[in-house]
């Protein structure tokens, strides 16, 4: 008897264990910096960092967006990575995604579009 409650007390302390330490990491990488994106365009243009966030891209609907690193200039797309900047290419389309990106850990100003929408543009300050 005493064999299977120490045996169910060790379980729980490990469970317990388990899920402190899964939340304990999700707290450490997330910098509460979000880009809100609506249809067609970033709803947030610009957000300010400190040297080592990141900002999360949220999808606020579903709408495909190809994000990658450059800008819109007028009519024209510029794809480039700025020095210091965290390489981005990938796709998002469901309401509520999100997508990570950095640590940024160079200060500067850092561009990111969309490769779909023409305009959609956002840019991250890193101080």
């Amino acid at each position: 008897m005493y064999k299977k409650l120490i045996f169910g007390m060790i379980a729980f302390a490990l469970v317990t264990v388990l899920f402190a330490a899964c939340s304990i990491k999700e707290a450490a990488t997330s910098s509460g910096i979000n880009a809100k994106m609506g249809a067609s365009n970033f709803i947030d243009t610009k957000v300010t960092l400190k040297k080592g966030q990141s900002v999360t891209l949220v999808d606020e609907v579903a709408s495909l967006h190809t994000i990658t690193n450059g800008q819109w200039v007028g009519s024209q797309a510029k794809a480039a990575v700025e020095p210091g900047a965290p390489q981005v290419h990938f796709s998002i389309s469901n309401a509520g995604a999100t997508q990570n990106v950095g640590p940024f850990t160079t200060a500067g100003t850092f561009h990111l579009y969309c490769t779909i929408h023409p305009g959609m543009n956002l840019d991250i300050i890193v101080q």
